[in-house]
């Protein structure tokens, strides 16, 4: 199944698609060699495929599997063509400089809560390579394999009942401890009421009731499906220097960055991905942090 569609102005769909990149051989997400955009998810219908590429200022989708029709639908919104950035008024200079040269800065949302909740669990207090191991892990002995011409290795994220049943040898084949296991099983069990909820706002409660989602996860995971432009990632490691760098030349904490982006209330995920843009990034001190392998074979 086949769909064109023309943006109502700019749109840059690369930036849009890439938080749901999940590192190098990531099983649901390929970037092909003519700049097509594969990815997988598991929709409300079922299994399916989707490609996007971009050719004279049309986006182009085609599908397969029994989610094809879903995903086709959706498509404006994973792109990021129904984002409306016209409550965003820029505070600092590097941003106004960063809003000029990215004039199609939009952002995405899937509407699939689980599959953003998934990895982000995953990379809870750990570093990225880790987590990303552990995510492709799972998929490639839990998922199945991508409908349609796809490039080799795709796969789409298992279905709730199968991230529930996982036995935790598996878990710990993957690299993922008990707390992150369960975090996921129990999240599994109330997919249905996630998936539901009608508001960035509602999901992020219903989140947080459930043991081990904090902030920062449930964050992590409205950026990506609800597409919110305030989930604001408090407490990662990196964000907060990296802001607190770019708007003042000094590394800032949590408490710092909520003071720098308070201008940008109600639009201060969008801020950080300007500030992304700049390229702006504190110096480097000491070796970074190693992953760790503590699997069984």
């Amino acid at each position: 199944m086949e769909r064109a569609w023309v943006p109502p102005g700019p749109l840059d769909v690369g930036l849009a698609l890439a938080p749901h990149k999940r590192g190098g051989g990531d099983p649901a997400f390929r970037r092909a060699a003519d700049g097509s955009i594969w990815r997988t998810s598991r929709t409300p219908d079922g299994p399916g495929t989707l490609r996007v590429s971009v050719r004279s200022h049309t986006v182009y989708g085609e599908a397969w599997g029994p989610g094809a029709s879903w995903l086709l639908e959706a498509l404006p919104d994973w792109v990021g063509g129904n984002d409306d950035p016209s409550g965003f008024f820029v505070k600092h200079e590097v941003l106004r400089e960063a809003q000029r040269k990215h004039p199609g800065v939009r952002i995405g949302r899937t509407g699939r809560v689980l599959e953003a909740l998934v990895p982000a669990v995953l990379e809870q207090k750990v570093v990225g390579q880790e987590a990303w191991r552990a995510w492709r892990w799972l998929l490639h002995h839990y998922g199945e394999p991508a409908p349609g011409p796809a490039p080799e290795g795709m796969r789409v994220v298992p279905e709730p009942e199968v991230w529930r049943q996982i036995p935790a040898w598996d878990w710990h084949r993957a690299g993922a401890e008990a707390v992150r296991a369960r975090t996921i099983a129990t999240a599994a069990w109330h997919h249905a009421k996630l998936e539901a909820a009608a508001t960035s706002a509602e999901l992020d409660r219903l989140l947080r009731a459930l043991p081990g989602i904090g902030v920062w996860t449930s964050a992590e995971i409205r950026q990506r499906a609800f597409g919110d432009p305030d989930a604001l990632s408090v407490g990662d490691f990196h964000l907060c220097k990296i802001v607190g760098y770019a708007l003042t030349g000094e590394k800032a904490d949590d408490a710092g960055m909520l003071e720098l982006l308070e201008p940008y209330a109600g639009q201060r995920h969008r801020a950080t991905l300007y500030i992304g843009l700049t390229g702006l990034r504190p110096p480097a001190r000491g070796p970074r942090m190693a992953a760790r392998d503590y699997r069984a074979f």
